[in-house]
């Protein structure tokens, strides 16, 4: 298998998972599971940005990964601080 074709099934697989997590993230009963939803859909993305980065190989696009996935980190401590703090 050429890497291409195996960027292209992760890219599929991964886009498909994105879209099951955004019809969670519309759907969701709670706020607790959108917010699980939106830090997956942010973790998915990060999987699609690291595949195109290998696929180019544009290693700065590895940096925006980083990067997004720290802000999602700090994103979710804070929804769940205020998900507490709710209760």
């Amino acid at each position: 298998m050429s890497l291409t074709l195996v960027a292209l099934i992760i890219l599929s697989v991964l886009t498909a998972g994105m879209i099951f997590t955004f019809i969670r993230l519309l759907r969701g009963p709670s706020l607790p599971d959108r917010i699980v939803a939106l830090d997956l859909l942010v973790t998915l993305l990060i999987g699609v940005i690291a595949t195109y980065a290998i696929l180019n190989d544009q290693s700065a696009f590895l940096d925006v990964a980083i990067i997004l996935a720290l802000v999602s980190f700090l994103g979710t401590v804070a929804f769940a601080y205020y998900i507490e703090r709710r209760v």
